[in-house]
């Protein structure tokens, strides 16, 4: 059973699985639950904030319908429809639905996590055939599955599949000086190429090339390749919100939808009207 939350906004009241009613002698946190893997999953509606949290487990949440934007104190990553992402356990988060949601989750122990060596850090990740169906299938065993059995062994091919999957350069970091923090912070909450590298020193009282220096030594990339990156996150999520190419590209800065859908194109390796398809 799938669990729908039209209308719920505090962490609270969504904090615990609802995949399937469970036995009275179940644990009440999924946490308590004495199994390596833990699987939930749930329905949201476009919009939808699910505050900042942490899990003593690691998480791995996979966008089967809409796309998620998760917002950490190291940057924010953009989870397009049928990718996923990896949130080591204790990383706080919050997670932004763009488009009705359908996501499944794994829940991964610590030891577990550390015999497959899933990463240690936030991974925007893809999904092969194998893992989705693992991932859907796992969503219906019963939390308490017996060791040994086909769900346990589910389970544990779930985790090993994790561990395989490539990471999608779909996040943009944040940089630890205070000054470039608050800029960045800025940017990801009104992204556009609008912002040229002059009038971004100028706002954290740094000449040109001391701010260009400062921020690839902060980033390892340039001002301009960070900026780009904080529109495709922006322009992702729109697209699951069902904005339209023309709207998105103007909205962002761009000065027509060919340029944006060249940068979208050069990035994603594909059209964005092939990507919304």
């Amino acid at each position: 059973m799938v669990d729908f939350h039209p209308k719920l906004r505090s962490q609270d009241q969504v904090n615990l699985p609802i995949v399937r009613a469970m036995p009275v002698a179940t644990p009440v946190s999924y946490e308590e639950v004495p199994r390596d893997v833990i699987t939930t999953e749930r329905l949201y509606p476009s919009g939808f904030i699910h505050p900042d949290h942490t899990h003593a487990r690691g998480q791995f949440a996979y966008a089967a319908e809409g796309a998620m934007t998760v917002v950490t104190p190291m940057g924010n990553w953009i989870v397009p429809p049928q990718c996923a992402v990896w949130l080591p356990a204790e990383v706080p988060h919050e997670m932004r639905m763009s488009g009705q949601v359908r996501m499944l989750n794994a829940f991964v122990h610590r030891h577990a996590q550390q015999a497959s060596q899933l990463p240690y850090r936030c991974q925007v990740l893809r999904t092969s055939a194998l893992l989705r169906d693992l991932i859907s299938e796992a969503a219906q065993q019963p939390p308490l599955y017996k060791p040994g059995t086909r769900a346990a062994r589910i389970m544990a091919l779930l985790v090993d599949e994790i561990a395989t999957m490539q990471p999608l350069a779909l996040n943009a970091p944040l940089p630890n000086e205070p000054r470039l923090a608050r800029l960045c912070r800025a940017m990801l909450a009104a992204p556009s190429v609008a912002l040229g590298v002059d009038e971004a020193a100028g706002r954290v009282g740094l000449s040109r090339r001391s701010f260009t220096r400062l921020f690839r030594a902060e980033l390892g990339m340039s001002f301009v390749a960070w900026r780009e990156q904080a529109c495709l996150l922006s322009a992702i999520a729109r697209f699951a919100q069902g904005d339209s190419i023309t709207r998105v590209a103007y909205d962002l800065g761009y000065g027509s939808p060919t340029a944006f859908s060249t940068m979208f194109k050069r990035v994603m390796g594909m059209a964005p009207h092939l990507y919304r398809m």
